[in-house]
């Protein structure tokens, strides 16, 4: 199906594919999921952030002047709501919601189709940002162009957003800013079960000319993707059964990544309540072709998982066992935004109501 810009560069036709890869639909396939089928989160937040990175591209190429690519800048929240397995088809439709002078905001909804007995769910909805950069110029910022809304309260209510979004990156990049702290393999042998240490964990990447954009630097997905397989091994060495993402709080990428950097992904875990764990996973750059600047804390997020038995239900998580001052701090922060985020949950089932 092909997708028409509207009014201002809204989609007007549901977007239902897999960008990018020249058919309308995207069978979920085995290297796509866990050993039990469960598709990975990794694979989904992807697939979102390629709609996000098509429509915005597009919508910021409608004007006169330099040609542009969207980089994104920040995921909001997004919540796994039902998981995606094997054999099922995805369906990823994407909409302009929002558009302040130098960013775009997506909405992005993905379904999941049986097409053995025809059922869909929506399994995901998401919330990007995307920041337009100049073809000929990657540090210069394009100006977007403004949609067109339906009314005032829509205009506000996204400027509000806009507002909330940009404050909380700036106090998040504050908090990481340039510090390194990476997360050392530690030696198993000498660290219990259940511990912050026996299961943080890190992942190497060389940045190859296919994760990168027109640009040349590296698809936001490409990093939401390792980011996943990362927490997904701090989970299931916590638990040591199958894990599935449940969430991931806001995603916030300070600076962009350069083709041949060298990633270093590391994930620890944080908090664990009853059901869920929370874990903390780190983006850090390293140029070897401009070594003198040194590394740089590129991504930030936190990962929400969930422990299933066999039968794809729950399972109790084991508590996380903590050693220091430092880990008891993140937990309790851990805490707090887990609680948090269940409250808002439950406020939004009264609404529905």
């Amino acid at each position: 199906m092909t997708p028409v810009l509207g009014t201002g560069g809204r989609l007007l036709n549901v977007m239902k594919c897999l960008v990018g890869s020249g058919h309308p639909l995207r069978v979920m396939r085995p290297d796509d999921a866990n050993i039990v089928g469960n598709v990975h989160g990794g694979t989904i937040l992807k697939m979102i952030e390629e709609a996000g990175g098509i429509i915005s591209t597009r919508h910021c190429n409608t004007q006169p002047g330099d040609r542009c690519v969207a980089a994104l800048a920040r995921v909001e929240r997004t919540d796994f709501l039902y998981p995606m397995f094997i054999g099922e088809v995805a369906h990823v439709s994407a909409e302009i919601t929002y558009t302040s002078k130098h960013s775009v905001e997506v909405q992005v909804n993905v379904l999941a189709e049986n097409i053995l007995t025809g059922a869909k769910k929506v399994t995901n909805k998401a919330t990007l940002w995307y920041v337009p950069f100049s073809l000929q110029n990657v540090d210069k910022i394009i100006e977007v162009p403004p949609i067109e809304y339906t009314n005032q309260e829509q205009e506000e209510e996204g400027k509000k957003r806009y507002e909330a979004q940009k404050m909380e990156r700036l106090e998040t990049k504050e908090r990481n800013g340039e510090k390194i702290w990476p997360v050392i393999s530690p030696d198993r042998q000498t660290k219990g079960t259940f511990t912050v240490g026996f299961s943080q964990s890190s992942l190497i990447h060389l940045v190859g000319p296919s994760d990168c954009t027109l640009l040349g630097f590296v698809h936001g997905g490409v990093t939401m993707k390792l980011m996943d397989e990362v927490a997904g091994i701090v989970a299931a060495r916590h638990c040591k059964t199958n894990i599935v993402t449940a969430s991931v709080d806001a995603i916030n990428f300070h600076r962009k990544i350069k083709k041949g950097c060298i990633l270093t992904v590391s994930g620890r875990m944080t908090f664990t309540s009853k059901k869920s764990m929370e874990i903390e996973v780190f983006v850090d750059a390293d140029n070897l072709v401009e070594a003198d600047k040194g590394n740089y804390r590129a991504v930030t997020a936190f990962f929400t998982y969930i422990s299933l038995d066999k039968e794809g239900k729950p399972l109790p998580v084991p508590p996380l066992k903590l050693e220091n001052e430092e880990e008891q701090k993140r937990s309790e922060e851990g805490e707090a935004r887990y609680l948090q985020n269940k409250a808002k949950r439950l406020s939004e089932k009264e609404q529905q109501k």
